[in-house]
């Protein structure tokens, strides 16, 4: 990130009228509509984890407890304003200080699949709203591979004020893709520990 935040924010991921479309080098895909202004970026993390454990984490508010503690830089602080982690459940993310523009944010959670392993947050005031964002939606799929290994897929949907289309390019799933790492790495010390201490 140089010179300016991008928000944090995924297979094949397909915009219905997309103009243009290109795969990264680091398996992010990106639709945009030029014309309507909304498009999506994804990005797929291996993992030599069962999908299931993944899931406690992704699928509980212990991914809220954990965000501020595993990755300061990406959030400061993340609170509960009401509900138990399921579909309904608000909380209040605050930003790392010294992010113009950026302070904090509320988003809801419309979509908590404990079979499938989804979960569907979209933002509902705050901050990102205020830049332009029309609509900002993150969602996470833990797909399993194997009865060991899974695929973490993060996926940012949004529409853009079309004023401002300058805010499409602060659309990254850079923190999404250092989240998976980081909760990947947390379950794998927590079972070392469980081992140890048996």
């Amino acid at each position: 990130m140089v010179g300016r935040y991008e928000l944090p924010t995924a297979g094949s991921i397909a915009c219905a009228t997309a103009k243009r479309c290109s795969q990264t080098h680091n398996h992010t895909l990106h639709c945009f509509s030029l014309l309507e202004m909304r498009g999506s970026k994804s990005h797929d993390f291996e993992t030599d984890v069962p999908a299931a454990e993944l899931w406690g984490v992704y699928g509980t508010l212990l991914a809220a407890e954990l965000l501020p503690e595993l990755l300061p830089q990406v959030l400061a602080k993340v609170e509960l304003v009401t509900g138990d982690g399921g579909v309904g459940t608000i909380l209040e993310l605050t930003f790392p200080p010294g992010i113009p523009g950026l302070e904090r944010y509320k988003e809801k959670f419309i979509k908590v699949d404990n079979e499938n392993y989804i979960k569907e947050a979209q933002t509902i005031d705050g901050d990102i709203l205020k830049l332009g964002f029309l609509y900002y939606m993150i969602r996470f799929e833990i797909i399993a591979k194997g009865p060991a290994s899974s695929v973490i897929r993060s996926t940012i949907e949004y529409e853009i004020d079309e004023a401002h289309p300058e805010l499409e390019a602060m659309v990254s799933t850079a923190p999404l893709a250092a989240t998976a790492e980081k909760f990947s790495g947390y379950v794998k010390e927590q079972k070392i520990a469980q081992i140890s201490s048996a």
